[in-house]
């Protein structure tokens, strides 16, 4: 007998994965350059220079017993403490290597957060939409507790202070935040997180245990206006954990490296640790890549050239509105997410699909009626795209 459930996940892919292979697929047909694919995050901006060189500098002048070799579980010592310093020159805190667990990238952060929080198969954490849809999945299969939505406020894209009370109760473990947001592009206002944490300090002390709150993290530093600014959380709330994750910053999605850091200000942090630590033994995400540790060390708090995306995303959103989509213009990451005009999500996107352009449902985001269109591509992409969502809008709307 098998685990029926994770049958059921490895036989269907998620929609954004299956519109990726339909892409490959297509592409075989008609051509890679004419395929509108606007289905993944995969950056498409190269790593930074200094990537490469701290790649061959590692590679030229360490032993590969070393370098290639494994680290303490939680990762090696000196790349935990580099990073700690970067975050305290950048947010003023007092961090260091203790407070840090190396990972396989965020998913395997968020992963070994939920492991560690989850006591007991009634445990609930907050979602808030729209949310990436992998959480469900880390959260119900992987820790086997229980996902709870949030719905969108849809206006803007901040918090629904009411919905998301109305869902705390005495089972709530957790609140998962992402800010700059996958896949609406909002990033979280001060005032937004100010009143996240005053609710969360409330009914922390109604319920007698800490409602925590974890940050997945890994645009940080996408943002495109000088007025925009990320807060960074744990300055605001103490029992804050923060999943982070190079794959967008350094263009390194494919290399898998993160980590999470677990701030002394959280209650019993030693044992919080401690259960981080656990989790990452019980799911196998020990020892995350050797090689790109050491990368991540050299390079942390540089980012690719964002100058792209934002070009990227005035190009979208100044067309899009103009042909009649309704859409809150993204202050970061590299997603715009339009309302479907007025029809089905999963139709729409259907209908998009006649032209090779591929976009995905906002349902699967848990926001009906919308669409998620990744704009980490070339602008040459975006620019032969926009008159197809021209012309969808004037199939739609006559």
């Amino acid at each position: 007998m098998l685990n029926e459930s994770v049958v059921a996940l490895g036989k269907k892919r998620s929609t954004i994965r299956e519109l990726f292979e339909f892409g490959n697929q297509r592409a075989a047909v008609v051509g890679r350059e004419n395929i509108l694919d606007f289905s993944l995050g995969n950056p498409n901006v190269p790593a930074p220079e200094a990537v490469k060189q701290a790649i061959l500098e590692t590679l030229d002048t360490e032993d590969p017993a070393v370098t290639h070799g494994y680290t303490s579980a939680q990762g090696a010592d000196f790349v935990r403490e580099t990073i700690a310093q970067d975050l305290n020159r950048r947010f003023g805190t007092q961090y260091g290597g203790r407070n840090l667990y190396m990972t396989v990238g965020a998913a395997a952060a968020l992963s070994i957060c939920f492991k560690a929080l989850t006591a007991s198969p009634d445990d609930e954490f907050l979602v808030l939409a729209p949310y990436f849809p992998e959480y469900l999945v880390f959260i119900g299969e992987g820790a086997g507790a229980k996902p709870v939505i949030v719905p969108a406020r849809n206006e803007d894209f901040q918090i629904d202070f009411d919905a998301l009370d109305q869902r705390i109760n005495e089972h709530t473990k957790a609140v998962v935040v992402n800010s700059p947001n996958n896949p609406s592009g909002a990033v979280y206002s001060e005032d937004t997180v100010r009143r996240l944490a005053e609710l969360l300090t409330q009914r922390s002390q109604q319920y007698g245990h800490p409602i925590y709150l974890i940050s997945d993290e890994p645009y940080r530093e996408l943002v495109y206006d000088a007025d925009t600014v990320v807060p960074f959380l744990p300055k605001y709330y103490d029992n804050t954990l923060v999943c982070y994750s190079y794959s967008k910053s350094l263009s390194l999605p494919g290399e898998r490296i993160g980590y999470v850091l677990v701030p002394d200000s959280v209650q019993d942090f030693a044992d919080m640790y401690a259960a981080v630590c656990g989790a990452g033994r019980v799911l196998g995400y020990v020892n995350a890549p050797s090689l790109f540790q050491r990368v991540a060390a050299k390079c942390t708090g540089l980012t690719s050239d964002l100058s792209v995306y934002k070009k990227n995303r005035d190009l979208l959103y100044e067309a899009l509105t103009s042909y009649g989509y309704q859409c809150v213009k993204p202050r970061g990451a590299f997603y715009i997410f339009p309302q479907t005009l007025g029809i089905d999500d999963y139709k729409f996107c259907e209908m998009a699909k006649k032209y090779d352009l591929l976009v995905v449902p906002g349902t699967d985001f848990g926001a009906p009626g919308y669409m998620r269109i990744s704009y980490c591509v070339k602008t040459e992409t975006v620019e032969r795209a926009l008159p197809i969502f021209e012309k969808l809008a004037k199939e739609v709307l006559g």
